[in-house]
């Protein structure tokens, strides 16, 4: 039996995609490509009469370092829900888009990262990118209006508690529109 030139081209192709959906250098790879595919999608906003409004605010959060708090005591301000895991490509491929916004706008409003993940591989992941994000872990169930089931999944709520912004998958986060979004809720 002969081997053709088409049937070595599709081996070659058969084993990049199974290089690049089983290995970790595929994670990388898909890691790469919702980057460049984030940078083209900026998150858009609810209309108005569409919004859902956060009635519950009682959602225990711990603190990376182990401290206890809770959404309610946000309540008020404006408030940046992004729930990620390391294992995610979506969810690492938006986050150096988040700590530039985070730097920028830590002062401003509230932000919570929330991880879907193990504490160690947590802690591991932010101590190798050199991120100062402010990470929690869900310490009851979150309220029904912030319930995914999948994720990237990130919520803008404004100082009423409506749900401005409801994003699921990576987008550019630290994009004008953003930015524009977060100063006029800010100053409202």
């Amino acid at each position: 039996m002969k081997i053709t030139k088409e049937q070595i081209g599709n081996g070659i192709w058969i084993l990049a995609i199974l290089v690049i959906l089983f290995t970790p250098v595929g994670f990388h790879v898909r890691v790469w490509v919702n980057k460049a595919m984030a940078m083209i999608i900026s998150p858009s906003t609810i209309d108005e009469d569409e919004q859902a409004n956060l009635k519950n605010y009682n959602w225990n959060l711990v603190e990376l370092d182990g401290g206890q708090t809770n959404l309610q005591s946000h309540k008020g301000e404006v408030i940046l829900i992004n729930v990620w895991a390391t294992w995610c490509p979506p969810c690492v491929a938006e986050l150096p888009g988040f700590v530039e916004l985070y730097e920028d706008y830590k002062d401003k409003a509230t932000f919570m990262f929330v991880a879907n993940d193990e504490k160690q591989k947590v802690e591991a992941f932010l101590d190798k990118k050199g991120y100062g994000l402010p990470v929690y872990f869900q310490g009851s169930a979150s309220p029904q209006e912030l319930e995914s089931n999948s994720i990237p999944v990130t919520y803008i709520l404004d100082k009423q508690g409506n749900i401005v912004v409801d994003k699921t998958g990576a987008a550019n986060w630290n994009s004008e529109k953003t930015r524009a979004l977060l100063d006029r809720l800010i100053a409202e």
